[in-house]
């Protein structure tokens, strides 16, 4: 559900406050190109005309963002290449098809320059910083959608993901990215960066909004050579619910001892807490060997596979060398002299890697990985642009080369840092993938809304996790004081939940030391600050309101424990939350 939506305001109010979020946090690298606002109003004014008429808009009120790469009409679609630009004259056939279900488009993102980077830094728009911690990464190439997303300027933007583009920038900032099996979604209207393994992804801070997403732009194209279709049906994204696509007993491959490899400091106890919050909501966890996988990433950029690059916009390279970034023009007009033989050899490599991976998952039911190795700084980046780059792509290189579906979702924190793991599997797992994700990140609140909402700036925003959840006993202290539900999303992982001897019975958050906590479902509600104090006053011991630390980095005010009131309590952090224990 929409901002507009929660606060019973129009699509056009909420244009305004997108607009004037932008202006406020004033970070023009996100953008290539923001269409003026009247535009935009123009646009929402119909949108709400047409839900007037009774027209079917399942996204009505919603805004979005596309990365560069993609045709939206009446902008110049770029690639980050200002002289490679030309003006749209359709939008690409994703775009088209989120405007048509009532989605509005607010703009064209930054982006390494012809989707080719990990990084977000290659592009004469500006480096992308990081949304929270400017003097890192943003990641990319999809670095400005995901910063939009991050930094709640956009309810939801679109990425293309050729080697994890979509993901690692995803990853970066705790939110959901999804990757399509390739040819779900159109690349019709998208400048290609490797044609063949080009995906139109979505980038989004929730779960579910992020596959509704994905559902609807998913659907044969004319326009697109490559377009396929689920040929047993109802394996696209949306198209299962989370019980018939993630039931208990699910076969999750983990990586065998030591195959990780060199991971950021406090990463590998990270991915390992994934792991345990997956067995104990009943997964099986089985030990894979991923070699062949890693094997297959290596050869995306170390083979002859670089080549179509040069075949997508090599000519437009040697052409103009002074208008491509360096790094950039390097990797793409070094591969034009790469020998048809070599493109052959290693074809029939990647044949054999295909089979293997085809054997791996006869197994399993999905791959789980950390999403990227490390979050780089941009001063890292700069020393070593090549290296660093490979390095981010070791776990999402291989994907789209063995075809595969792929959706990467927050896995908790790391101090500062955001951790991210990905589900990885065969074409057509996509409802699958979802279904699984859910073990980590949480259900949303049956039909309550979970896309993030927008407090408004007399309202103070407490965070949730018992009692006063959604259809829990004490709700109703929340509601009587007109308190507005903005989002369910998690904790960091620096948590722990107890269960406390109390009537009615609630649940005790208590914030420990990094690494030997998890991340814990928590609603965030919206009051003013009259009833925020009212509240306060009446809560009883061992109660008390502090700071909590979400997913995404950001504090607000929340339920924590006095750590005295545990004592002889059952810990029940590896359910996730209240509810889930309740379930249980």
């Amino acid at each position: 559900m929409s901002p507009a939506e929660n606060v019973g305001s129009t699509v056009t109010d909420a244009v305004s406050r997108a607009y004037a979020r932008i202006a406020d946090v004033d970070r023009p690298e996100v953008w290539v190109e923001l269409r003026p606002e009247a535009e935009v109003h123009a646009e929402a004014a119909e949108v709400e005309r047409r839900l007037l008429d009774g027209a079917d808009l399942p996204l009505a009120g919603l805004l979005f963002a596309a990365k560069g790469n993609l045709d939206i009409q009446g902008l110049v679609t770029t690639a980050a290449c200002p002289a490679y630009g030309e003006v749209a004259q359709t939008d690409a056939t994703a775009v088209a098809r989120l405007r048509a279900a009532g989605a509005v488009c607010l703009g064209a993102t930054n982006l390494d320059q012809f989707a080719t980077g990990l990084v977000g830094t290659r592009s004469p728009y500006g480096a992308v910083r990081h949304a929270f911690r400017p003097e890192y990464i943003s990641g990319g190439s999809s670095s400005g959608s995901a910063v939009a997303v991050a930094l709640g300027l956009v309810d939801f933007a679109l990425g293309t993901d050729t080697a994890g583009s979509g993901r690692v920038p995803a990853a970066f900032h705790g939110l959901v990215g999804i990757k399509p099996t390739r040819g779900l979604v159109s690349a019709a209207g998208v400048v290609p960066a490797c044609r063949s393994l080009d995906c139109v992804t979505v980038l989004a801070a929730d779960l579910d909004l992020a596959e509704k997403v994905a559902g609807m732009m998913a659907g044969f194209d004319e326009r697109d050579p490559l377009s396929r279709v689920d040929p047993a049906g109802g394996g696209a994204p949306g198209a299962a619910t989370s019980a018939s696509a993630g039931g208990r007993g699910a076969r999750i491959g983990i990586p065998r001892p030591g195959q990780l490899g060199e991971l950021a400091p406090g990463w590998a106890e990270a991915f390992e807490n994934v792991v345990a919050r997956l067995r104990a909501g009943a997964a099986e966890l089985v030990e894979v060997d991923i070699e062949p996988f890693l094997r297959t990433a290596r050869t995306l950029y170390e083979g002859a596979f670089v080549a179509e690059r040069y075949a997508a916009v090599g000519t437009f390279v040697d052409a103009h060398p002074d208008e491509v970034d360096p790094v950039v023009g390097a990797i793409v007009s070094g591969a034009r002299d790469v020998p048809a033989h070599r493109l052959f050899s290693d074809l029939e490599a990647l044949d054999v890697e295909r089979v293997r991976s085809r054997q791996v998952f006869t197994t399993i039911d999905a791959l789980l990985l950390p999403t990227t190795v490390e979050h780089p700084t941009l001063a890292e980046v700069a020393a070593e642009p090549i290296a660093v780059n490979s390095r981010l792509g070791r776990f999402t290189n291989f994907a789209n080369l063995l075809d595969l579906a792929a959706i990467a979702v927050p896995g908790g924190m790391v101090g500062e840092t955001h951790f991210g793991v990905q589900l990885v599997g065969p074409a057509f797992t996509d409802a699958r993938l979802a279904g699984l994700a859910r073990r980590i990140v949480g259900a949303g609140a049956g039909d309550q809304p979970s896309a993030p909402a927008a407090a408004r700036l007399d309202e103070i925003v407490l965070a949730v996790a018992g009692a006063h959840l959604s259809g829990q006993p004490l709700n109703h202290q929340l509601t009587a004081l007109d308190g507005r539900l903005l989002a369910t999303t998690t904790t960091s992982a620096d948590y722990r939940l107890f269960a406390l001897d109390t009537v009615p019975p609630k649940p005790g958050l208590v914030r420990v030391a990094q690494g030997e906590g998890a991340p814990i479902e928590v609603e965030l509600w919206a009051l003013d600050a009259a009833s925020f104090g009212r509240f306060v006053a009446a809560l009883p011991q061992p109660m008390a309101i502090g700071r909590v630390v979400l997913a995404d980095g950001s504090q607000v005010e929340g339920f924590l424990c006095e750590p005295i009131a545990t004592a002889g309590a059952a810990d029940i952090t590896a359910t996730g939350g209240w509810r889930a224990h309740l379930a249980a």
